[in-house]
C-alpha cells in the first residue's frame, strides 16, 4: 500500500518527466487550444485485474499509471496536489477552472473529495499522457480525447482473484467484492447519473475471464494504434 510520501515522490518524478518531454519537444506546435493529452481510462469490476493490466500497459507505452489508490491519496492530500498545481501555467489554470465551473457548477465552491478528485485528474491529464485506473476518470475527462476501457469478468472469477490477492476465505471475499461493486456503482450514479457498468461509457469492454492480463494490455495498445493515439 503506497504512503503519502511515496505518492509525493511519484508525482514529483512524473512532473519532471513531463517537463523534460515538453522541453525536448520545444512545445512542438503543441496547441494551446488542447484540452488534455490523450489518456487511457480503465474502469474495472472488482477482481478483474485493473491494476495489473494498467501497470502492464504503462510499461508497454512508457506512460505513468495513476490507479485508484494513488488518486485517492492525491485527492486527500493538499501538499501533494499543491505540487501538481504549481506546474500549471496561467493558461492551464484558466482552462481548469472553466472546466470545473462547467462540470460542477455550484459544487465548485465545496471543498469536498469529489471536487478535489476531479481537479486532480484533470490537472494530471493536462500535463501529459497517462493511464487512469478507476475513480470514474473516464467520466471526468473530456469525451473527445483518450480511450475508455471497461474490464469485467464472471463473479466467480473475480471472487477467486480477490480471495487470492487478499488471502481471504472465498465466502468473505465474495461478500467484499459485492459490497465494493455496490459502492462503486453508487459513487458513479451519485456524481454522474450513470451505472458503473453502463457499456455506452466505454470504447471497449474486455472480459478478463477469457483473456490473460497480458492479452488485455496488448488489445488496449492495439486499440490505441487504431485510434492513432500511439504509433
Amino acid at each position: 500500500m503506497p504512503t503519502t510520501r511515496d505518492i509525493a515522490g511519484l508525482v514529483e518524478r512524473q512532473l519532471r518527466n513531463w517537463e523534460l518531454g515538453r522541453d525536448q519537444a520545444l512545445k512542438q506546435t503543441r496547441s494551446r487550444d488542447r484540452t488534455v493529452e490523450h489518456f487511457v481510462a480503465i474502469s474495472r469490476a472488482v477482481g478483474a485485474g485493473g491494476n495489473t493490466i494498467g501497470a502492464g500497459l504503462g510499461e508497454r507505452l512508457g506512460w505513468p499509471v495513476f490507479n485508484g489508490e494513488i488518486l485517492r491519496i492525491m485527492a486527500g492530500d493538499d501538499a501533494v496536489r499543491t505540487r501538481l498545481y504549481e506546474r500549471l501555467d496561467e493558461h492551464d489554470t484558466t482552462w481548469l477552472e472553466s472546466v470545473l465551473r462547467w462540470a460542477l457548477g455550484e459544487e465548485i465552491r465545496r471543498d469536498d473529495y469529489f471536487h478535489k478528485l476531479t481537479r486532480t485528474v484533470l490537472a494530471l491529464a493536462r500535463q501529459g499522457h497517462a493511464i487512469f485506473v478507476g475513480r470514474a476518470a473516464d467520466l471526468i475527462l473530456p469525451q473527445d480525447r483518450g480511450l475508455r476501457v471497461r474490464l469485467c469478468a464472471p463473479l466467480d472469477v473475480r471472487v477467486r482473484a480477490y480471495a487470492e490477492l487478499h488471502k481471504l476465505d472465498p465466502r468473505i471475499a465474495r461478500a467484499r467484492v459485492q459490497q465494493i461493486d455496490r459502492q462503486r456503482d453508487q459513487f458513479v450514479r451519485r456524481h454522474f447519473g450513470v451505472h458503473a457498468d453502463d457499456v455506452l461509457r466505454f470504447d471497449m469492454t474486455l472480459n478478463t475471464g477469457q483473456l490473460s492480463h497480458a492479452e488485455a494490455a496488448e488489445i488496449i495498445q492495439a486499440a490505441l494504434r487504431v485510434k492513432k493515439i500511439v504509433d
